[in-house]
């Protein structure tokens, strides 16, 4: 417990343990300054790339990004997150992304272009039980990068009634359902041909969506009708200014809790991009790129309060953090701490 009984503010960063990670690893926040500082790491798991935690269940859910792909829980009392468990195959080839929804959890497995949906138990343990499987189809005209299906990213929408799964190999958002514990698709919505849609972020108001894609580096603004489970592109907007005279390969997306800002990371170039959001929540403008504090920024996110912007920055091996300016949404570099292979960064 922090100073006057409140509770300690914790981030945990994911890594990739094959390229010399620590596994996941435990940070404390400062709340002044956003700085972090590392307090423990388990390597139990290889390549926990990706993180969600569970505040229903106080648990830790990893990904571990390898050809047999699994899920892991922790539990996080400590410094160090405890395994609850083994970890649980999840059915499909290389997680990279995974989220917490009606009672499981569910994974986007880019190999294999499937999405895995593995039970909970209600304390918060996975269930032995084996994980539910859908499996995504089609391709996309990009020959090395869209040969078939890759799902990038899952999770549910604002009202918890849908998951919404995000595939850069068929160029589409396929918004799903889980009833009995089996995945099914409700509605797939088509993007642009090429752009290779890779995450999603939700407006804070619900009824709008930003997809980031990375082989077009653009944001496809749509509008999210959750009775109907329905998302339907609006527009796309750059995420840089100019052509990329190199490698620009957009990461991450996170949306200001305000709903004024939209901030993505890109690869190649190092920068995070800044955009600011009209009143209606369509209108969108690249405003501002700032270099992300190191290389190849694999993830962003925000803290709870939204004062502080934080890059995983993979090559470079460190995290970065930036306050933001509630003006004009420009993040202002704080720091970094050392975080080898870093992917990506949550809080409890």
């Amino acid at each position: 417990m922090a100073h006057g009984g409140r509770r300690r503010q914790r981030a945990f960063i994911g890594s990739f343990t094959a390229a010399g990670g620590l596994g996941v690893l435990t940070a404390a926040v400062d709340p002044d300054t956003g700085a972090l500082t590392v307090l423990g790491a388990a390597d139990d798991v290889p390549d926990p790339s990706y993180l969600a935690f569970a505040p229903a269940y106080d648990v830790l859910y990893a990904v571990s990004e390898s050809v047999e792909g699994a899920v892991a829980a922790y539990r996080v009392h400590g410094d160090k997150p405890e395994l609850t468990g083994p970890p649980t195959p999840t059915g499909g080839s290389g997680p990279t992304h995974l989220s917490v929804f009606d009672g499981h959890v569910l994974t986007a497995d880019y190999g294999s272009g499937s999405v895995s949906a593995v039970p909970v138990r209600p304390g918060g343990e996975l269930a032995p039980a084996a994980a539910d499987v859908l499996r995504h189809t089609g391709s996309g005209p990009h020959t090395e990068r869209q040969q078939g299906p890759h799902a990038h990213q899952v999770q549910p929408d604002p009202t918890g009634r849908w998951a919404v799964s995000v595939d850069l190999g068929t160029d589409s958002v396929r918004v799903c359902a889980l009833d009995g514990g089996k995945l099914t698709v409700h509605r797939e919505i088509a993007l642009r041909p090429g752009s290779g849609p890779r995450h999603l972020a939700f407006h804070p108001g619900g009824e709008h969506a930003y997809v980031l894609n990375e082989l077009a580096p653009t944001v496809t603004v749509c509008r999210w009708d959750a009775g109907e489970g329905a998302l339907r592109p609006v527009g796309e907007t750059p995420v840089l200014s100019g052509v990329p005279d190199g490698d620009a390969y957009p990461s991450g997306i996170v949306v200001s809790p305000d709903g004024r800002f939209v901030w993505a990371a890109v690869r190649g170039r190092d920068t995070v991009s800044v955009l600011a959001l009209d009143a209606s929540g369509e209108g969108l403008t690249l405003v501002a790129e700032v270099p992300c504090g190191g290389a190849w920024p694999r993830a962003l996110a925000l803290d709870p309060s939204g004062r502080f912007l934080y890059a995983a920055n993979e090559r470079s091996g460190d995290v970065t953090w930036f306050t933001v300016d509630p003006d004009t949404g420009v993040p202002l570099r704080g720091g970094s701490v050392e975080a080898p292979a870093a992917s990506c960064v949550v809080f409890d």
